[in-house]
C-alpha cells in the first residue's frame, strides 16, 4: 500500500453515478469527465486519491485484500459476500429493497419452493429464519425470466422502483430488508491510514446527512 495515496474503489453501474454526486457535494474535485471515463483507474491531479473502477460484486474483494483503502459498496454485496471490511457509513445513496417476489396466486407443487436468485446466502438465511426449506437456483441475470417459464417458484432480488416487476408480471411477496449504499475500509489501512481516512470519512458523512441522492 502506498503510504500518501489513498485507493478508492468505486461500483460502475447503478451505484456509480450517485456516488460520484456525493463526493462531490463532499468537496471532492472529480474531473468533469470522470464518469464517461473509460480507464478502470483513475488518478486524480488535485487530491492524493487514485480511483478504482470495479463491478458492484468485486468491491468488497479489493478492499479486503488492500487493493483499494476505501470502497463504495451496496449493503447487499457486503451481505453476501461477507468480506472482512470496516462498513464505516451508510451513504444513504442507491436505496432500494431486496424482495422475494413472483406470479400473482402462484401455488407451489413441488415439495420445497425453488427460489431463484443471485444472492444465495440472504436467500437461504430469510427462508431458514422462517422455518422453510428451499431449492436455490442462482442465476445471474434477467432474475424476473425465472417464475415466468416455470423455473421456480419465486425470486430474491433487489427492487428499486418496482417497474420491472410489474412490466413482466410480477409482484412482491415479501420484502426482507432496505438497502442502500456503504463506505467501506481496508482494516490494515484504516491502522496505517487513520488520519487521512477519517478525513474522508467526515466529509463523506457531512454529505450524507444532507443528501436525498438515489431516493425512489
Amino acid at each position: 500500500m502506498n503510504d500518501s495515496i489513498i485507493t478508492i474503489a468505486m461500483p460502475k453501474g447503478r451505484i456509480f453515478g450517485d456516488a460520484c454526486n456525493l463526493l462531490r457535494r463532499a468537496g471532492f474535485e472529480l474531473p468533469a469527465a470522470f464518469e464517461t471515463a473509460r480507464r478502470l483507474i483513475i488518478d486524480l491531479d488535485d487530491e492524493p486519491f487514485r480511483f478504482i473502477l470495479a463491478k458492484p460484486v468485486d468491491v468488497p474483494t479489493y478492499v479486503e485484500y488492500g487493493a483499494a483503502d476505501i470502497g463504495i459498496a451496496g449493503k447487499d454485496v457486503l451481505l453476501e459476500s461477507g468480506r472482512d471490511v470496516y462498513e464505516m457509513v451508510d451513504l444513504g445513496i442507491s436505496r432500494c429493497h431486496m424482495a422475494v417476489a413472483g406470479l400473482p396466486n402462484h401455488s407451489s407443487k413441488r415439495p420445497y419452493l425453488q427460489i431463484a436468485t443471485k444472492y444465495p446466502k440472504i436467500a437461504s438465511e430469510f427462508y431458514r429464519k422462517r422455518g422453510e426449506q428451499i431449492d436455490l437456483i442462482a442465476l445471474n441475470g434477467s432474475i424476473e425470466l425465472a417464475p415466468i417459464v416455470g423455473l421456480a417458484d419465486a425470486i430474491v432480488d433487489i427492487v428499486s422502483t418496482g417497474q420491472t416487476l410489474r412490466e413482466n408480471g410480477l409482484v412482491e411477496y415479501a420484502k426482507l430488508m432496505d438497502i442502500s449504499s456503504r463506505l467501506i475500509v481496508n482494516p490494515v489501512s484504516y491502522r496505517l491510514k487513520k488520519e487521512a481516512i477519517d478525513r474522508i470519512v467526515s466529509r463523506m458523512i457531512a454529505s450524507a446527512e444532507g443528501s436525498t441522492i438515489g431516493m425512489d
